[in-house]
């Protein structure tokens, strides 16, 4: 099976605006992201993007980019349109700003759908190991079957313990990580289909998948992967690019 990696990287940011082309490092942060997608296994790995600032620069580093519509209202519709036009049987969703993604973990995302057949999509999570971080809302948790399926995912501290604390060893606690890999056929399916009041109210986009009834397959890696959101988790990137040269 052919599998493609598309990264949607858009201009703007609130909180950190012009974020792909940030080169502090010597690189442009897309092309972290680029260089680290293009050492997994996947077929191909294209740049889609609406600003031909963001397409000039990935081509200067002789990255592959797509440009597309500049009315997408999500990443995810973004990936959508570039899999529309390409031969590839899984198209894997990784964002512009994650420039410390690791290959393996894009790879076992690949995997779950070509060693799970009725699974029409997958993601990642890692084990929660601070209650802090199980009650945060800026961290999303999901909740699986003995299947590996997703069953919720929520901004609240789930699965809820009504007696005693949380024993986080049980490997039940689990942070969701942002990355996506879909069956090309479901993601044309996906881009179509209307938002559900869970995910709106959850602002969580995945939701709309489980509402709609189909399944998200889940994978485990061993801890999550920091992205770029704030200057100062750029500043930590850049420092740590700095002390590994």
């Amino acid at each position: 099976m052919r599998t493609a990696i598309v990264i949607p990287a858009r201009f703007a940011s609130t909180r950190l605006p012009g974020k792909p082309l940030l080169r502090d490092t010597g690189k442009y942060l897309i092309q972290h992201v680029y260089e680290q997608a293009c050492r997994s296994k996947a077929d191909a790995v294209i740049v889609a993007t609406d600003d031909v600032r963001i397409a000039n620069a990935v081509r200067s580093f002789g990255g592959r980019v797509a440009m597309t519509r500049d009315d997408h209202p999500s990443g995810t519709d973004r990936v959508a349109e570039v899999a529309a036009s390409l031969e590839a049987d899984i198209i894997v969703n990784v964002q512009g700003d994650e420039p410390m993604i690791e290959a393996a973990s894009l790879d076992l995302l690949a995997s779950l759908l070509t060693t799970n057949e009725t699974a029409p999509m997958a993601t990642l999570a890692t084990p929660i190991g601070s209650i802090d971080l199980w009650r945060d809302p800026n961290c999303v948790k999901v909740v699986c079957d003995e299947q590996g399926n997703a069953l919720y995912f929520s901004r609240s501290p789930i699965p809820y313990v009504r007696d005693g604390e949380p024993n986080f060893a049980s490997g039940r606690f689990q942070q969701h990580l942002g990355l996506y890999a879909y069956r090309r056929s479901f993601l044309m399916q996906l881009a179509k289909l209307p938002p559900t009041p869970l995910e709106q109210l959850e602002k969580l986009e995945q939701l709309r998948v489980l509402a709609h009834g189909y399944r998200i397959q889940v994978g485990t890696v061993a801890h999550a992967h920091r992205g770029v959101d704030t200057p100062e988790d750029y500043r930590r990137f850049v420092e740590s690019v700095r002390a590994a040269a």
